[in-house]
């Protein structure tokens, strides 16, 4: 075999090291568990002993053994993440390219998204964020569809936190002068042209080759924030240098059982310019989502039926559970507040006491969120629960020491009209960017945000209000918010909406 040489980069250090060229048909004779090589990039990857140790469990690797697994690996994975961990000896070389098969194989998977997506709407024609929803039901191949839509368990909380919206009526002034509508506010400090920023959401690429740095620019365009995901499918550096002059980013932090790779992520966001560190609290672990493990299921491969060890119906969300310490803890702030100066924000507060808690810890921001109904079945929603926070912290005098962010169900105007109303300071938002995204790319992203922008100028202009500091409870109607009995049709939900299906016998 020729010798040549070949590097491999991380953040400090260069390795150069002797490696060979490869056949692909070398590659395939080492297609199992006890002997797995996969190709990622024209690079050729001993994992035999990395199996174990992999978050994404055994199955994942082994379903591309002995074969380029570049196409199953871009979509989930940093492009710098195998020099960031694993050692430069697992790399074995370079694939010979004169030995991959030229001849293209048929696809029909990426047949039929490439004929979906010339038959989609034109972008003028989304008039709402439902419309994104049904076109990117579409055009996402099966696993990314299932992970982006799936809920816990029975999806009851994931269709109650919009729900509740539903639940909560208007109650507009008249004969105001609503010539000018200013919806611009700050988040942190920081100028947000509306009270909205991008929240975190792992694997982008999933929906679209470029991932989240598409929503980055989208994000520059309206002058608004980003929150970059720990578990994103780009890199910190990607995101980071995608941004535009001026613009602010958030961090959000899955917390490693290693601290000290915690510590090293931390210290690494700070130091690329993000202003404020987002910590997840509501993901000891991650939550049963059956559409996702469902369809892991009908995907696996008939050869590893009979291997027990191997789970295969855990869906891409259990899959990153390896990367979440559910030993964390409220003491832990206390470490947080020695490795950064950031702000730190707990997003995932879901009861009155632990918002009380978070205030009296000193922390600049809690986000109230179930994690978009992904965790736990029936853990209500944070718009039902933001009155009662707001009542608790006033009575406490902590109201003013700390920013209450809502997250979850929001998908129209009026509800960001609602949550700042009721007390919030911003809303974030996940999913139906993501929609937008894999639909129609960074324009469809900046088309949803127009749209929910000047939805929200409308409510507040017919609701006689000129300004987000002029948004209060006395603009709503909440006698209905805790009549879990009651809620209007929602024909646009209900029209999109994927119901989870029982696993059948086929016939």
């Amino acid at each position: 075999m020729t010798e040549l040489f070949n590097h491999f980069h991380d953040q400090t250090t260069t390795f150069s090291i002797m490696v060979n060229l490869i056949s692909a048909e070398e590659v395939a004779k080492h297609n199992n568990r006890k002997d797995c090589w996969v190709i990622i990039h024209e690079n050729v990857y001993d994992l035999t002993n990395f199996l174990p140790e992999h978050p994404g469990g055994v199955n994942v690797i082994l379903k591309q053994a002995g074969k380029d697994a570049t196409a199953a690996f871009d979509p989930v994975h940093p492009r710098d993440i195998i020099q960031q961990y694993l050692p430069p000896e697992m790399c074995l070389g370079r694939v010979d390219p004169t030995s991959l098969t030229k001849a293209a194989e048929a696809d029909s998977e990426k047949d039929r998204r490439r004929q979906v997506m010339e038959k989609r709407p034109n972008l003028d024609e989304m008039l709402n964020l439902f419309d994104f929803e049904a076109v990117a039901s579409q055009t996402l191949t099966k696993e990314a569809w299932a992970y982006f839509s799936s809920g816990a368990d029975d999806e009851v909380t994931l269709r109650e936190n919009h729900e509740a919206f539903r639940r909560i009526w208007l109650k507009p002034r008249v004969l105001i002068d609503v010539a000018k509508i200013d919806v611009s506010t700050t988040i942190l400090g920081h100028y947000s042209s509306f009270p909205l920023y991008i929240t975190a959401t792992a694997l982008g690429k999933l929906g679209h080759p470029e991932g989240e740095v598409v929503l980055t620019r989208a994000a520059y365009t309206h002058k608004i924030i980003q929150m970059i995901p720990t578990l994103a499918s780009c890199s910190l550096d990607e995101m980071i240098n995608a941004r535009g002059e001026g613009q602010v980013q958030f961090y959000q932090l899955y917390v490693n059982p290693d601290r000290s790779i915690t510590e090293r992520v931390v210290r690494a966001a700070e130091a690329k310019g993000c202003k404020a560190l987002f910590i997840t609290v509501d993901a000891p672990q991650l939550g049963r989502r059956e559409k996702d493990m469902r369809e892991k299921y009908v995907e696996a491969p008939p050869d590893l039926q009979e291997e027990g060890d191997i789970r295969r119906d855990q869906g891409a969300a259990r899959a990153i559970n390896g990367f979440i310490d559910p030993r964390l803890k409220w003491a832990d702030l206390k470490w947080f507040r020695s490795i950064t100066s950031m702000p730190l924000v707990l997003k995932g507060i879901q009861t009155v006491e632990d918002a009380v808690i978070a205030a009296k810890f000193g922390v600049e921001g809690i986000v109230l969120s179930n994690h978009g109904g992904r965790q736990l079945d029936f853990a209500r929603s944070a718009i039902e629960i933001l009155p009662e926070v707001v009542e608790a912290l006033k009575r406490e005098g902590l109201y003013d020491k700390i920013e209450i962010y809502v997250d979850g169900g929001i998908r129209r105007g009026t509800d960001i009209f609602k949550a700042i109303a009721l007390g919030a300071k911003a809303v974030g938002i996940g999913r139906p960017m993501l929609y937008a995204m894999s639909a129609y790319g960074q324009p469809g992203v900046e088309r949803a945000l127009q749209l929910l922008k000047d939805e929200l100028e409308v409510a507040m202009s017919l609701s006689g209000v000129t300004s987000i500091s002029e948004c209060g409870p006395q603009y709503l109607d909440i006698r209905n918010l805790y009549n879990h009995s009651y809620v209007p049709t929602d024909y646009l939900t209900k029209s999109v909406y994927d119901k989870p299906k029982p696993r059948k016998n086929k016939l």
